[in-house]
């Protein structure tokens, strides 16, 4: 074959020296796994899930997150596509490649400057925060605090008073009842079993302090959460991390998630109008206020057309709680 002069070359004949990475292209294309089998995640153990196949706890799988995922965020009570050997058997390992849009997410941060959030649970239809009475008392700044994340996430707070035993719950049960929130009593010598009934059929999230008597709810709701606590967090090493959550099967149908002791809830993913939008009326009543109102009323925000709205309706009550929660927000009166 004769040789061309250059004038009879043209761009299919350019040779591309290849980078330092490879010529070849890469695909955006992922696999749609259309033979993943769906399963909740039940614990997060060192970079390896616990998952029940279609929501079954006697259906564990060890998995791990599927290269394509990316630092793809999963968590307790996300809903997974699983790909792999899904047996459950001894030494086995599934992949996790896909996660499903949660219906609710409960978050934190460390503290109110950190721009960091962490999710704590995916898809729980509750929040259940649990104070005791007594020994330790009530902390209501951290109960407020706990409203308002269960509030922005979507989930349906219920309070839970334990060790009535010991005090009374009615200045408590008054606190909270212009924000017409569930109130849920229990003691140290009684069955829970209202408690139960609300969880039954539900995912349901606990929080509290050490000391409140979360575990001895745990422990009554699911009379072998010490076993099955091994089962679903030690991934075959039957170890439980105490900074995740671990979901544990009720006896009926639903999950329990128990959260480890949570010292504070930072709210710096939170902003007032996602607090503001849950009550009825008001987040309407707040797009009259002036640029950047706190809507916190009195100096801090005197031009608050909150105020008026709640003279012309009758909620001075539910303003006043719904305040409340905003300065708790803003780290204010959190004694």
């Amino acid at each position: 074959m004769a040789r061309r002069g250059w004038r009879e070359l043209d761009e299919s004949d350019v040779r591309v020296r290849p980078g330092r990475r490879g010529s070849r292209p890469r695909s955006k294309r992922r696999p749609d796994h259309a033979d993943a089998e769906e399963a909740m995640v039940v614990a997060v153990d060192r970079g390896r899930w616990t998952c029940a196949l279609d929501g079954d706890p006697k259906r564990l799988v060890v998995a791990m997150r599927a290269r394509e995922l990316g630092r793809t965020p999963v968590v307790v009570g996300d809903l997974v596509g699983l790909v792999g050997d899904t047996s459950g058997k001894p030494d086995t390992l599934a992949r996790i490649v896909r996660v499903s849009d949660r219906g609710s997410v409960l978050r934190r941060t460390a503290d109110d400057t950190d721009p960091y959030e962490r999710i704590v649970v995916a898809n729980a239809e509750q929040l259940i925060i649990v104070c005791s009475l007594a020994d330790p008392p009530p902390r209501p700044g951290f109960i407020d605090r706990c409203l308002v994340a269960a509030y922005a996430g979507g989930l349906t707070p219920v309070l839970c008073l334990t060790k009535s035993d010991l005090a009374s719950p009615d200045e408590w049960i008054e606190a909270y009842s212009s924000l017409e929130l569930p109130v849920i009593v229990t003691r140290m010598d009684a069955e829970p079993t209202e408690l139960r009934d609300r969880l039954e059929q539900r995912v349901s999230a606990l929080v509290g302090h050490s000391g409140v008597g979360k575990s001895t709810l745990v422990n009554r709701l699911v009379p072998d959460a010490d076993r099955a606590t091994g089962e679903v967090s030690g991934v075959g090493k039957g170890r439980h991390t105490s900074t995740s959550a671990v979901a544990l099967p009720l006896p009926g149908e639903g999950w329990v998630v128990d959260t480890p002791g949570i010292r504070s809830f930072g709210l710096a993913h939170v902003t007032p109008d996602d607090v503001i939008a849950v009550f009825e009326g008001f987040a309407e009543a707040a797009e009259e206020c002036p640029p950047n109102c706190g809507h916190l009323g009195g100096s801090d925000d005197p031009d608050c057309h909150l105020d008026d709205f709640a003279e012309g309706s009758g909620n001075k009550e539910q303003l006043a709680s719904l305040r409340r929660l905003l300065r708790s927000r803003a780290g204010l009166d959190e004694s």
